[in-house]
């Protein structure tokens, strides 16, 4: 991910702030602390596989009409809350830009496979043990 990804996000990103529920007493009641940021993903033009992986990470933070909103209501003060609010919004990007490894498949020998089938056997013919008692049985 590139620096300025970053910087466009950040140009992009439109920050609304409200009265936040968060710490600070009488003063949260007076002052709008809480961060609202909003940033449309498709202005962003990010590469498919990246999109898809930010609308995945994003889960419900995304809109229908494809607005990002992260809020920050953390910190008593509107800068830190700004702060933590840009701080999300960089790692759901970086998040984003990071390639899943790949699984590896698993293979199983000739003898872990005999062994597996002998287990299932077994397993399966306590189960069939169980059940009604019939008269036949006694």
């Amino acid at each position: 991910m590139d620096d300025d990804l970053l910087t466009r996000a950040h140009a992009l990103a439109v920050e609304s702030f409200l009265a936040g529920s968060g710490p600070g007493g009488q003063n949260a009641n007076k002052v709008a602390t809480e961060v609202q940021l909003r940033l449309n993903i498709y202005k962003l033009r990010l590469a498919p596989p990246v999109f898809a992986r930010l609308k995945e990470i994003a889960g419900s933070k995304l809109t229908a009409s494809g607005d990002l909103l992260i809020t920050a209501r953390e910190h008593r003060t509107q800068e830190a809350n700004r702060a933590e609010a840009r701080a999300k919004l960089e790692k759901l990007l970086k998040q984003a830009h990071e390639r899943p490894k790949k699984r590896a498949q698993s293979r199983i020998n000739r003898v872990g496979k005999v062994q597996r089938l002998k287990a299932k056997k077994v397993r399966g013919e306590v189960k069939a043990k169980r059940g009604k008692v019939s008269r036949s049985d006694w």
